[in-house]
């Protein structure tokens, strides 16, 4: 298998892990952060200004949401890469995409409550993405293995 593969593996294994997280604790922790309404809020605001009606029923709409979620965060946690490098680029991929998650929203017009509603919520966001990024990690360095065992 070669390393882009890997490395979208990897970042398909972050993303599912950030939303599985997401979307059990969302159920039951008041204060969770809520970025399937953004994912909702981004999806009716673009189509709207290309001319498209979002669909109107919200849980069409929020399967859009996690599907687009699920999709943007593969690519973007499959950066991450492969070999122990992949780790710190996890980190720093997480960390980064939690920050942009808490700060973003409000400055894009789609609010800030999903995800700045309060401390909790912050540095739940925060720490939800990082984790994304660390899966993507675990992943992306367990499966080359095979090369790094190879290179020795």
């Amino acid at each position: 298998m070669n390393n882009a593969i890997k490395a979208m593996a990897g970042g398909l294994a972050g993303a599912c892990a950030l939303t599985l997280l997401h979307e059990t604790v969302r159920r039951f922790v008041p204060e969770a952060p809520r970025m399937d309404i953004l994912g909702m809020r981004s999806i009716s605001k673009i189509m709207k200004g290309i001319g498209e009606e979002p669909p109107q029923d919200e849980e069409e709409l929020h399967n859009w949401s996690l599907a687009g979620d699920v999709v943007s965060n593969s690519l973007y946690y499959s950066l991450a890469g492969t070999g122990k490098d992949a780790w710190w680029r996890g980190a720093i991929l997480g960390a980064a995409a939690g920050a942009g998650a808490v700060l973003l929203p409000g400055p894009l017009g789609l609010g800030e409550e999903p995800s700045n509603r309060t401390s909790k919520t912050q540095a739940m966001t925060v720490g939800y993405y990082l984790l994304g990024g660390m899966v993507a990690a675990a992943v992306g360095y367990a499966l080359s293995g095979d090369e790094e065992a190879e290179e020795v």
